[in-house]
């Protein structure tokens, strides 16, 4: 009888084994050390700053004149480009997201390959909008300056394209007559108020979502925004809500209930657990009735997506 036992022990032992070197590959074996984010600055050339420990810069395409419904499409209603950096023990984690002419999209793909940084999406975020916008997802884990000088190369592609069309018109002033206080009463959140447009940002603080065992946290993209702008009798709403795999039809009985339009249905990462959507959304109507028919879909999210 003891001599039976080896063989399941060996067996328990492999498992062990095996268990073990698996969770080492999905966690840091180390604290992970501060970023250097004034060295991150310079070389991309944009100011951020840190929040949640993770560090971040935005990028309004405010040379682009979109329109859609006849609502301009500014920068704080979709049109703003971000990249975030998290600290993790081989140097940082980065992800992002670069809004993109047709014209534009393959020479910063090329950027993108040469500099070293990986892409995980492509897709639109409007349905109808002109011109027409992509929005590419960036990503990368490693050393955090190669990776930044890789996304500066993106950067100075898109700079590039967008001085050979010279200069472009102004930017059209956004003339919005909303309520902020009655939205973020229906919406459940604090929302700003400005240059025309109302926008709340919601996390999901009772998900945890981790790509390549590293959290991916609100600041690096898990989280639910709303746009609007227009009049209380004439608005427009826009913006993305974060999913389980679970939740997304659920979220679309709802919307598609208000009259908001579905209009994307997508990944952002790649490796992430457990598997995340994002969903798109577009609306015309009176504000506040935009707004509960949001709340609604929100509603449908765990924890309600506050």
């Amino acid at each position: 009888m003891r001599a039976n036992r080896w063989p399941l022990f060996t067996v328990l032992s492999a498992v062990l084994l095996s268990a073990f070197l698996a969770r080492a590959r999905q966690e840091p074996t180390s604290s992970p050390g501060p970023l250097d984010a004034r060295a991150i600055e310079q070389i991309l050339g944009l100011s951020g700053s840190t929040v949640d420990g993770v560090f971040k810069v935005t990028k309004p395409r405010s040379d682009l004149r979109v329109t859609m419904d006849g609502f301009p499409i500014p920068p704080r209603m979709g049109l703003t480009g971000w990249l975030a950096f998290r600290p993790h023990a081989g140097g940082a984690m980065v992800m992002g997201d670069l809004p993109l002419l047709e014209s534009e999209l393959q020479p910063v793909l090329t950027a993108l390959v040469e500099g070293g940084v990986e892409v995980s999406a492509l897709h639109n975020h409007f349905v109808g909008e002109q011109p027409r916008v992509m929005f590419l997802h960036v990503g990368g884990m490693g050393d955090p300056l190669p990776l930044a000088r890789g996304l500066r190369a993106a950067l100075d592609a898109i700079d590039g394209l967008r001085a050979s069309r010279g200069v472009p018109a102004p930017e059209p002033e956004v003339r919005s007559e909303l309520d902020p206080e009655k939205l973020n009463a229906i919406l459940g959140g604090t929302g700003d108020y400005k240059e025309g447009v109302y926008k709340v940002t919601l996390g999901r603080p009772g998900v945890r979502v981790a790509e390549m065992g590293v959290e991916v946290n609100a600041a690096m993209g898990f989280n639910s925004w709303a746009g609007l702008e227009g009049t209380r009798e004439k608005a427009a709403i826009a913006g993305d809500l974060a999913m389980l795999a679970e939740e997304v039809n659920p979220v679309v009985r709802e919307l598609r209930r208000a009259g908001i339009a579905v209009v994307a249905i997508h990944n952002h990462m790649i490796r992430e657990e457990p598997r995340t959507f994002y969903l798109h959304y577009w609306g015309v109507g009176r504000a506040e009735d935009l707004a509960r028919g949001l709340r609604a879909g929100l509603d449908r999210l765990s924890g309600g997506g506050r």
